[in-house]
């Protein structure tokens, strides 16, 4: 099954606790054919990225993946393939300059819609799609919209235009499809610039959890001493985890372990934006 997630927080040195403290709502299994892999994320002022197109492991382990990674900002899925072949430029997260971006769920009527959506994208950078996927064509809507509003290379990028080129981008999509099959696009998405991450939700299930202050930020720790002495000021500790496309026996929606109850679900329709030091912004699509 496929698996979509982002993180962003303030420590880049705790980053790998938290996708470890979370593991079981990031492992993602093998149900038929194999699945691949991506992490992108920044580190140093660069963007850097992991990606593995065939996994023959049954279960993928993100959290083991991305143990040796340090970063505070990070996108990551798991892909089950269903539009394009297992290749690396079909791999999740795609990147453009500083934005990556990560999607699951297939676009409605794509086959027949493929040639009119590259048409949407802009000259310039329709030449940067590597790949056969609807998600990187998506990606490149997207990134068009922010051109066309003046924000594609901005240093620091407003949210609210953000938000604006996503819901454009899906208005698109959505526009297309009704002329076609009267389809709605049901997709959940990711993207960040490095220095915030929006998340969409119109597909699976999509959750997110909050770890912020001193009791998260000890629990993250325990009794590693070196690592404490390396991490002064705990209670300014704040990391905010989303993810979708949960696998059946593991659910924020239903009860269960106390985990679950540390997670809370995302509105359907919704675009939910995270930063640094603050708690999930969320608007309805």
């Amino acid at each position: 099954m496929a698996r979509l997630f982002g993180l962003i927080g303030n420590r880049a040195d705790l980053a790998v606790r938290i996708l470890g403290s979370e593991a079981d709502a990031l492992r993602a299994k093998c149900k038929g054919s194999p699945l691949g892999w991506g992490i992108g994320f920044y580190q140093g002022g660069e963007v850097l990225m992991r990606r593995r197109p065939i996994d023959d492991n049954e279960t993928i382990e993100v959290a083991k993946l991305s143990s040796d990674v340090r970063t505070d900002v990070l996108v990551g899925h798991v892909r089950n393939a269903t539009v394009g072949k297992r290749s690396t430029e079909n791999t999740h997260p795609f990147r453009y300059r500083q934005w990556l971006y990560a999607q699951t769920g297939t676009l409605p009527s794509f086959d027949v819609l493929r040639e009119r959506l590259i048409e949407s994208v802009h000259g310039f950078l329709r030449s940067s799609i590597r790949g056969e996927t609807d998600a990187e064509i998506l990606f490149y809507v997207f990134l068009s919209f922010l051109h066309d509003a003046g924000r594609l290379n901005d240093s620091v990028v407003d949210p609210a235009r953000v938000r604006d080129a996503l819901r454009s981008s899906l208005a698109v999509v959505s526009a297309m499809a009704a002329e076609v099959s009267g389809e709605e696009a049901s997709a959940n998405l990711v993207v960040s610039n490095g220095e915030h991450v929006f998340a969409v939700h119109t597909g699976q299930q999509m959750g997110y959890r909050v770890l912020h202050g001193r009791s998260d930020a000890d629990a993250l720790i325990g009794d590693d001493l070196v690592l404490r002495r390396k991490t002064p000021e705990l209670a300014q500790m704040h990391f905010t985890l989303i993810a979708s496309d949960f696998d059946d026996e593991w659910s924020p929606a239903v009860s269960g372990p106390v985990s679950h109850a540390r997670w809370k679900v995302a509105p359907d329709r919704a675009i939910v934006t995270l930063e640094r030091g603050s708690d999930p912004h969320i608007e309805a699509l």
